[in-house]
């Protein structure tokens, strides 16, 4: 099975609660690619803000089966509990764009973009290969690999900033990007910290 086969992961980012979404990532967490992600069908010709909604649902929903793996799999505390927080915190957004969308949006479909600005950082992530290692190996695989993620959010709602409708929108959006920028900044630090360079 690969990640969002027919979108059918994406469409449970977009329709189900912030717990059965945790219960999800959980129980696929390491089974899918995010390289193999598609678009929903005609999602380029819905509004902006619904791609957006989606789009951005999607994506969280990849950094959440990533932070999924770091509990069992991590040599650092400090990671696991950055990852418990990350998981919360992409729950609580998941929830809010996904309850946007029933007032917006409501019966209009998925319309997740792989298109949109930084949608492909999730190419040419392994997650069988990070679920496949541990300790310091899987440490430094998912701070190289998070950082990454985050940026591609972060250049989405920077994209949004600029063309979202809805205040609401720009408003999560600057609060996903100062979040995340502060993330990138301490997941950078722990891997020059505990030297995981080229492990």
């Amino acid at each position: 099975m690969s990640i969002f086969k027919s979108t059918a992961i994406a469409v449970l980012a977009c329709t189900l609660g912030a717990p059965a979404l945790a219960q999800d990532a959980k129980s696929h967490a390491g089974v899918h690619d995010h390289h193999a992600m598609t678009s929903s069908p005609n999602a380029a010709k819905a509004p902006y803000d619904h791609q957006f909604l989606d789009t951005m649902s999607a994506h969280h929903q990849g950094a959440m089966h990533m932070a999924q793996l770091v509990e069992e799999r991590s040599a650092h505390d400090e990671l696991k509990q950055m990852a418990k927080k990350m998981i919360g915190d992409q729950e609580k957004d998941i929830q809010q764009l996904q309850d946007w969308k029933k007032q917006w949006y409501a019966g209009k479909g998925d319309a997740i973009n792989m298109k949109m600005p930084g949608m492909e950082s999730m190419k040419g992530m392994s997650m069988s290969k990070l679920a496949a290692s541990k300790g310091e190996q899987f440490d430094a695989m998912f701070l190289d690999m998070m950082p990454k993620h985050h940026a591609g959010g972060i250049k989405m709602a920077k994209d949004a900033l600029k063309k979202a409708k809805h205040q609401e929108i720009k408003d999560f959006s600057q609060k996903a990007i100062d979040s995340q920028t502060e993330e990138i900044a301490q997941m950078e630090k722990w891997k020059k910290d505990w030297k995981l360079a080229g492990k």
